[in-house]
């Protein structure tokens, strides 16, 4: 046993006074008057005896009475496993309101047993303590210490969010909010399902804060999800059967079957086929999505799934220019075999430009740039490429045969790409076309076949240093490089190593290469652009800037609500950020005047919540620290109890009260009924 105030114990030294009172109370002697003395020995004997049994009774009495009165005062204890101590506390009470929440527990949905759990716990401690109250979605109001009462208000008002935060998150910012008040102890509750993927308390380390731990068991459910979606192609073309992925994930320990997914899009709903997913694994299909028009477009998978229904939709958005815009920077006349190509097929428009009358202002607006036989790049030119290349842009070079390769090479170590060397004037032939790349992937439907491969009579030797990542789209046969490909920030960079002129190269004439090379290069992107987000992430959305002077304020509206966004302005480009201002699933418009579209965007719960896997108390046990303790109770439990056991150990007070009350109901009793 042990004590919450042990000095009060000093008080016993009252123990004298109810001593004192019977050694100089009772024994005061008192005449009596007999008429007759011949009984008086008798009855003196007798009454004697009576008298100091009574009188040590009463201060039997008085003498507990004072000295659990004591005790009550000094507040002694039966410590459990924890160490209890003294002072007011700061306790942070969190609880998941994730979707994973909604499932059913014994008697009642999760997310309402964790609301009675946090008000039992609030309920454990005293009116002096400070707590918070915090959930998946880090309000505001959530981020201070309140009331008892204000305290069990705010569990009353928790509803199921999306968002979703791992428990080294939760422990974070309950340490943060914590550590503002004054409070002398700090504890933390964290009441949650415990799902596997996000539950990490290896990572928190801090052993000041006191965690625990309170999991709820729900009934297992199966599920299976629409994981992701994306597109094959990065740009989407008219009239084309554009082929969308879409991954399928079943999250149970049983195979799925005949899962029906379904894609709509252009106001029709149409059926894909039915799935087949193993246990634990996920399945791989492809969409063909026709396009029949230009513009911003919205589409939806969707499958049958049943209980588990959050994450069954997957929004998607994309947007089919009307034209792929493409320059050709020429040095005094236009090739009329890239004019050939390109004016072949309707959807691409080419602009020619000579390399001393450039717009610069106006490369944004192309999807590729070609440098057709330039004898020198200029440091201005060479600076607005790279800076085209790094912003997403796709440029592809043939250099002239008297080129100045200082200047190519300035610009090409800028991307960084292996440089020029000397020029040959001698007969190649390529060998091998790189069909797993993205320019020549899907293109021929025979790689086997004999293809008529680019022969040249001129080109130069290009470097081979491995840091520059080169990817050899074509190759001639000595393995040295005639078609490269480099990487650089969001943008790419092709570089041919021999001029397109006729009397160098017969490229333009190979029609099966050159033709698909130069329009999978015009729609190909360094970085998959992507057609959803991700509700909760904190994700950078981009989009053309439509502001032209003066200054002007981005809106996004879904279906019920309507909002600012964080903004910045990057020349041609505007980087949106929604941190924790999308709360609902589908798509949002993106626009500065009401009645005008700029842009549409998706939005799609957190697949994270998808995976039903929890983590049982005994698991729970072994991946906590030394402090964290993990509380466990069955559903009936009453965790008012448990909390105060735990948090004040077993209290005796209250049993030292009554029985300091007995001792004096037993005293009075003594007085009154037994007559000496």
């Amino acid at each position: 046993m042990q004590f919450l105030y042990p000095t009060f114990l000093f008080a016993l030294a009252a123990l004298a006074i109810p001593i004192i009172i019977h050694l100089f109370y009772f024994r005061r002697f008192k005449k009596v008057y007999f008429t007759n003395v011949r009984f008086l020995k008798e009855v003196k004997d007798e009454s004697s005896a009576r008298q100091r049994l009574r009188n040590l009774l009463v201060l039997l009495m008085r003498c507990l009475a004072v000295i659990f009165l004591v005790l009550a005062f000094a507040q002694p204890f039966i410590p459990r496993e924890v160490e209890v101590k003294q002072g007011e506390n700061a306790v942070s009470v969190f609880v998941d309101n994730s979707f994973s929440m909604n499932a059913l527990s014994e008697d009642a949905p999760l997310i309402e047993k964790a609301k009675q759990r946090a008000k039992e716990i609030i309920s454990a401690y005293s009116v002096e303590d400070r707590f918070q109250v915090l959930t998946n979605d880090f309000d505001g109001k959530h981020q201070r210490l309140v009331s008892k009462e204000e305290a069990i208000g705010l569990v009353e008002e928790i509803k199921t969010s999306p968002a979703v935060r791992s428990l080294s998150q939760i422990f974070a910012r309950q340490k943060q909010v914590l550590g503002s008040g004054k409070n002398t102890n700090k504890v933390s509750y964290v009441i949650s399902d415990f799902q596997q993927n996000i539950t990490d308390p290896e990572n928190f380390t801090d052993t000041l804060l006191t965690v625990n731990l309170v999991p709820l068991q729900a009934v297992q459910e199966k599920n299976v999800s629409i994981d992701s979606a994306w597109f094959e192609v990065p740009v989407q073309m008219l009239s084309q059967p554009n082929p969308l992925i879409v991954k399928v994930k079943n999250w149970s320990s049983e195979n799925a079957e005949n899962v029906r997914l379904t894609v709509r899009y252009d106001g029709e709903t149409k059926p894909v086929g039915e799935l087949s997913i193993p246990a634990g694994s996920y399945v791989v299909d492809t969409v063909n999505v026709s396009i029949q028009t230009t513009g911003w477009h919205e589409a939806e998978l969707a499958i049958t799934d049943y209980p588990v229904q959050f994450d069954d939709h997957y929004f998607f958005t994309y947007k089919v220019a009307e034209v792929i815009n493409v320059l050709v920077i020429d040095e005094e006349r236009p090739d009329p075999f890239l004019d050939a190509a390109f004016k072949g097929v309707s959807y691409f428009r080419v602009t020619n430009q000579l390399s001393r009358q450039l717009d610069y202002s106006s490369f944004p607006s192309y999807q590729l740039i070609v440098c057709n036989g330039l004898v020198s790049i200029s440091s201005g030119l060479a600076q607005e490429l790279r800076q085209y290349v790094v912003n997403g842009g796709n440029v592809l070079v043939f250099p002239a045969a008297n080129a100045n390769t200082a200047t190519y090479n300035s610009f090409l170590t800028s991307i960084p790409a292996n440089e020029l060397q000397n020029f040959e004037q001698q007969e190649r032939s390529v060998a091998d076309v790189n069909t797993e790349e993205f320019v020549f992937k899907d293109v021929f439907e025979n790689k086997s076949a004999n293809l008529k491969l680019p022969v040249t009579k001129g080109n130069y030797r290009l470097g081979t240093q491995a840091s520059r990542g080169e990817e050899k789209l074509l190759t001639y046969r000595d393995g040295n490089t005639f078609l490269g490909k480099y990487k650089s920030s969001q943008g790419i960079l092709y570089l041919c190593a021999a001029p397109i002129e006729e009397q160098y190269s017969n490229l333009a004439r190979s029609g099966e290469i050159f033709i698909p090379m130069l329009y999978k290069m015009a729609i190909s992107s360094a970085r998959n652009r992507p057609i959803a987000y991700t509700i909760g992430r904190d994700e950078t959305i981009e989009a053309d800037n439509a502001v032209r002077g003066g200054e002007s304020v981005y809106k996004l509206r879904g279906q019920q609500e309507e909002f600012i966004p964080q903004q910045r302005i990057v020349a041609s480009k505007v980087f949106l950020s929604v941190q924790n201002q999308v709360l609902e699933a589908g798509y949002y418009n993106l626009f500065l005047n009401a009645d005008s579209t700029l842009a549409k965007f998706a939005f799609n719960y957190d697949r994270r919540e998808s995976n039903l896997a929890y983590f049982n108390a005994d698991q729970l046990k072994e991946k906590a620290g030394p402090n964290v303790s993990v509380l466990t109770g069955n559903a009936a439990a009453n965790f008012e109890e448990v909390v105060s056991d735990r948090s004040k150990g077993v209290v005796l007070w209250k049993w030292c009260v009554i029985i300091a009350l007995l001792a004096l109901a037993a005293e009075v009793l003594l007085l009154r009924f037994w007559k000496t």
